[in-house]
């Protein structure tokens, strides 16, 4: 009894050191992110977006969509892309053994026509099927192949690109006119040095949508789908912003990420062996790149925007953070030689063993730990003031990073203008806080025993579509 009450307490303690230690970081990290926005922003109005455009070093930029089973997103994502303001880029939309109407779709609303196109297999993937180009816009691509997975769609859009940079951007996402040319800035800077960049993904639940371009940015009615906006500003505006400042990013959304593409087929492509295709690409290209001892540069980019749907059913946002936890963790296991190690500078000795500790195993402390400071002080060893103390003010110090961010996000960027908007988002940084993350914390437990099981499915995620205006004409068709 002894032993167990000792192992009780012990478990407590170090469940009040962790919660200790992991706002201490996410403290830091506001800081950070305070000051590297606001150099960002002043840094950008010294050179407007019309020089990017026409720059004479601004790369050309082959997008990549791989697509499966996206018939009710994939026409308006291919029109925001098509729209994007840039100098010179292609669309290559991968379809990757849809099971519904998504290569019909396609050809109905962009002229397809097949065409024999000679495609380079510098990475294998699944058979390709066929190849389509679109009459009425010649720089969209489709490729339609047997089913091979999301990194498997990927890395056929690798081999048909033609462009020295990739874009890869999920086939559910609508990118601003402007975005592709805003991430591309750090490598127009310094291409020598620059290898990949990623920009910011907002949720598009609620928000009107004309056409592949978003109209009136709006939250989303939907009490779940609201609460992840708030999460999405704290993962890229502080978390981002933070590693990104020193050289560590682990993540670049594969939702909207730019990467050399030489550099990718150097690495062998997007891994299969991994739902986190995104990130275990990512931490392969550091890795790769230290080794080399080679300069570069791996950058978030703040304001270049993706909207992507966010998932508005328990069962679906479940889904997601499992198969997201479980992504992390075969990543983290396939370059588990990375941590503590300094040959790898901030990516071995903070970035890496940061994610192992207070971002895989987070869950196993909230759920496990947290009933522990319970026992403690039903054993009498434990205070029931230090009790509600601590619980207060871990939910307050929860709420407080939730405001700052959003603070953050409202003196960066003021997306959301409307007044009843900002006061809601304000009420759900306190409300998250009450259930909200802590469920979030018992799905990505669940994922331990999904990786106990060798669990390899991505999940159904059904969409609902953007909200478009009817009444808007369609654009007319135009040739580059």
């Amino acid at each position: 009894m002894s032993l167990l009450h000792d192992l009780a307490i012990a478990l407590a303690v170090l469940t009040l050191a962790y919660f200790a230690a992991l706002n201490l970081v996410y403290l830091a990290f506001t800081g950070i992110a305070w000051r590297s926005l606001t150099r960002h922003l002043r840094a950008r109005g010294h050179a407007p977006d019309e020089e990017v455009f026409s720059s004479p070093v601004t790369p050309p930029v082959s997008v990549l969509v791989p697509a499966y089973d996206e018939e009710r997103t994939i026409v308006e994502s291919v029109h925001s892309l098509l729209a994007l303001r840039y100098p010179e880029h292609e669309v290559i939309v991968v379809n990757d053994g849809s099971s519904d109407a998504t290569l019909e779709h396609l050809v109905e609303s962009f002229d397809l026509v097949p065409v024999r196109k000679a495609l380079r297999v510098v990475v294998p993937t699944a058979a390709i099927r066929g190849v389509y180009v679109s009459r009425r816009h010649r720089r969209l691509w489709v490729v339609d192949k047997e089913n091979g997975g999301k990194a498997d769609a990927l890395n056929a859009g690798v081999n048909a690109s033609r462009y020295p940079y990739v874009l890869a951007i999920d086939a559910d996402a609508i990118l601003e006119e402007d975005a592709l040319l805003r991430v591309a800035r750090p490598v127009i800077a310094r291409p020598d040095v620059v290898v990949a960049t990623g920009g910011i993904v907002r949720i598009a639940n609620g928000c009107r949508v004309d056409h592949g371009r978003v109209l009136d940015v709006r939250l989303p009615s939907s009490r779940l789908a609201t609460l992840q906006v708030l999460e999405y500003f704290r993962a890229f505006l502080i978390g981002r912003v933070g590693w990104s400042r020193m050289n560590a990013l682990l993540i670049i959304s594969g939702a909207f990420g730019l990467f050399r593409r030489a550099l990718v087929e150097e690495v062998g492509g997007y891994s299969s062996e991994t739902v986190g295709e995104d990130i275990e690409l990512v931490v392969r290209l550091h890795r790769h790149l230290r080794d080399r001892d080679e300069p570069y540069r791996i950058e978030f980019v703040p304001d270049p925007v993706c909207w992507t749907e966010a998932p508005e059913t328990m069962a679906q946002l479940q889904r997601q953070r499992r198969r997201w936890h479980r992504g992390l963790g075969e990543t983290l296991w396939r370059h588990r030689h990375v941590a503590g190690n300094g040959r790898y500078g901030t990516l071995g000795t903070a970035a890496v063993p940061y994610f192992l500790v207070f971002e895989f195993l987070g869950p196993l402390v909230e759920v496990l730990g947290l009933p522990m400071i319970v026992v403690w002080w039903l054993l009498g060893d434990l205070s029931i003031v230090f009790l509600v103390g601590f619980l207060v003010v871990a939910m307050l110090l929860g709420v407080v990073l939730s405001l700052a961010a959003l603070t953050l996000e409202e003196h960066s960027f003021r997306r959301h203008r409307d007044g009843r908007d900002i006061a809601r988002l304000i009420a759900f940084s306190v409300v998250e806080n009450i259930g909200y993350r802590q469920l979030v914390a018992v799905w990505r437990f669940l994922a331990f025993f999904d990786l106990l099981r060798g669990r390899r499915d991505w999940g159904a995620m059904q969409r609902k579509g953007f909200v478009t205006t009817a009444e808007a004409p369609l654009p007319q068709a135009t040739r580059p």
